[in-house]
Parts: C-alpha cells; sequence; structure tokens
C-alpha cells in the first residue's frame, strides 16, 4: 500500500510547481506524509500553489537546481526526491543548448551530489520518452540525465542513497502540450496547426502519470528505469476528435476550423519510443509498469514499444478522453 511507505515521509519535489510537479505533490498529501518541500524558480506559481492547496505539511522553496549550496539546505533531512524540474519545451532547447545543459544536465548532478552529502533514501528522475535515441538536444540531455542517475548508485555506495528514473510520453493537458495549443487554436476559429499528418505521440492522463510515479517511488531500489504503459494517438486524428468536440463550444461548426499542415520544427521525431531494442532485453512486465533492471531478463519482451507500432487510439476513446479532461 502507498499510504503504508509514504506515511510519515519527508518528500521534496523540484520543479515542483510545474504541471507533473503539482500533480505529484497532490498525491503525496493523500498519502500522509510528514512534510512535502516544494522547490521551484517560478515564485509566482509555488505562491499560487501554496494558496490552492492550503496545507500546513506544504513548504514552498524559490530555489535553483543549478545552485547547489540551496540544494543542499533544501535536501536536509529529507528521505524521499522527486526530480521533475527540467527544461522540457523542444524548440527552445534546441537555440538555447547551454541553458538546457544547465539545467537538465548540471542541475541533475548537483540534485544528485547534494543528496547523497545530505543522506536522502531515494531519488527519482522523472524522465521523457524524447531521451530514447534522441534527436533533438532536450532529448540528449535528459538521456544524460538518466545515465547520471542510474550510474550514480555506483558511487553513492551499497546502504547509499538509490536512483532510479521514471521515463512517460505526452502528458494530456499539461502547460504547453499540445491539447491546450489546440484548444486555443480552436477558440479563435483555427486553423489547428500539425506538422505532420502521420505524426503519433504516447499520451496519458496526468493523474495516472503521478500515481505511477509514486508507484515507482515505493518500488525503487536503485538502478531501475520505470516505463509507465501508454496508449498512442495520432496527432492529427487528435485534432479531427478535438475540433468537432471544441468547436461548438466556442461558438463554431466543426467545419469552419480548418487543419493547416505547417511542417516538422527543428528537432521534432515523426514517431517517439518508449524503450530502444537493447533495454528490451533488460525490461520486465510488472503490471502498469515495464521495468528496466540491471540484470538481463529471462524471458525478455518481444515487440516495439515506438509510437506508430502499437496501436493507436480511435476518434471514439479520443472523444471519450477529451470529456474527462473538459
Amino acid at each position: 500500500m502507498l499510504n503504508d511507505f509514504y506515511k510519515g515521509k519527508k518528500v521534496l519535489v523540484t520543479g515542483g510547481s510545474g504541471s507533473i510537479g503539482q500533480k505529484i505533490v497532490k498525491e503525496l498529501l493523500n498519502h500522509d506524509v510528514d512534510v512535502v518541500r516544494v522547490l521551484d524558480n517560478n515564485e509566482t506559481a509555488l505562491f499560487d500553489l501554496e494558496q490552492d492547496l492550503n496545507s500546513s505539511k506544504i513548504r514552498t522553496l524559490v530555489g535553483d537546481i543549478r545552485d547547489y549550496r540551496r540544494l543542499e539546505r533544501a535536501f536536509k533531512d529529507i528521505d524521499i526526491i522527486f526530480h521533475a524540474a527540467a527544461y522540457k519545451h523542444v524548440p527552445l532547447c534546441e537555440y538555447n543548448p547551454m541553458d538546457a545543459v544547465k539545467t537538465n544536465v548540471i542541475g541533475t548532478q548537483n540534485v544528485i551530489d547534494a543528496a547523497i552529502n545530505c543522506g536522502v533514501e531515494k531519488v527519482i528522475l522523472i524522465s521523457t520518452d524524447k531521451a530514447v535515441n534522441p534527436v533533438n538536444v532536450m532529448g540528449a540531455t535528459k538521456l544524460l540525465a538518466e545515465r547520471l542517475m542510474i550510474s550514480s548508485n555506483v558511487y553513492s555506495g551499497r546502504g547509499g542513497t538509490k536512483f532510479s528514473c521514471v521515463r512517460f510520453g505526452n502528458v494530456l493537458n499539461s502547460r504547453g502540450s499540445v491539447i491546450p495549443v489546440f484548444k486555443k487554436q480552436i477558440s479563435n476559429g483555427g486553423p489547428v496547426t500539425i506538422t505532420d499528418e502521420s505524426m503519433t505521440r504516447f499520451i496519458m492522463h496526468i493523474y495516472e502519470a503521478a500515481k505511477l510515479i509514486l508507484d515507482a517511488g515505493k518500488l525503487s531500489c536503485g538502478g531501475e528505469i520505470f516505463i509507465l504503459k501508454m496508449p498512442s494517438v495520432r496527432l492529427s486524428d487528435l485534432a479531427d476528435a478535438m475540433i468537432e468536440f471544441y468547436a461548438p463550444k466556442y461558438g463554431f461548426n466543426a467545419e469552419e476550423i480548418d487543419i493547416e499542415i505547417i511542417g516538422r520544427r527543428v528537432g521534432e521525431k515523426l514517431h517517439e519510443d518508449l524503450m530502444t531494442p537493447e533495454e528490451m532485453v533488460y525490461a520486465e512486465d510488472n503490471g502498469d509498469l515495464f521495468i528496466i533492471r540491471e540484470e538481463i531478463n529471462e524471458h525478455p519482451l518481444d515487440f516495439i514499444y515506438n509510437s506508430s507500432e502499437i496501436e493507436q487510439l480511435s476518434k471514439n476513446e479520443i472523444m471519450s478522453i477529451l470529456n474527462e479532461i473538459s
């Protein structure tokens, strides 16, 4: 039971005012933790989160993971860290590569070093499918962040801090994701812009992501990469379904909203992967999760976990999801 594991724990969430970070914080409050420290460099978002939750168990800390000394102070007496702070937008990272490195790589190393020096029990990195066979700066920095985390189990020592990763795709309705962008375009009367009609992406509900992240925190023994199971969607199907669903809500007929193909952006993949073929040799099926461990699995997985290779959601399934998140 998650309640038994998290009861009385002192937990810190980096990037805790972001979409995923906020949901992790809210879920932790349902599991009788002792305290949740929320570290972020967005002062306004921290203030809003504190006002929204109105909980005596919340401690909001203004700080940046690039600042090692700030982390050492923040991590004192903490049991578990969920490391969600990152630069995540592909085009912005392409045009600001050194800033992406400073946050996603050097910032992650700061988290690792401070966690070891403060005697933190576990650290869980929140990663992305873009870290798998990366073709852009953001994906490359997140891949390196994963490798830093996993490798840190070696020098943290036996009985020291345990480091693991959670990897997933696009979280529905999260800040800056495709659904809010499409909704805004529809509310303006269109057009809805997609980069390629055949582009596919992994998607999942934000509450599913947060719950499975907490599951990973409980299951982690150090060195695992937890792959959250999720469906795939073709972005052109998502655009069609969203136009049909939202156009009447904004006073338009669906036929009035055009779709415009604008071409792929710099650093953008046509399809995404959640595991490499090499990783699948080490992966096991654990119900809601695939877990990549350090030992070869005697019964390796035998499918390709690519967003174009698994079955895409139908239009009716997409409409059902839109109804749930509206």
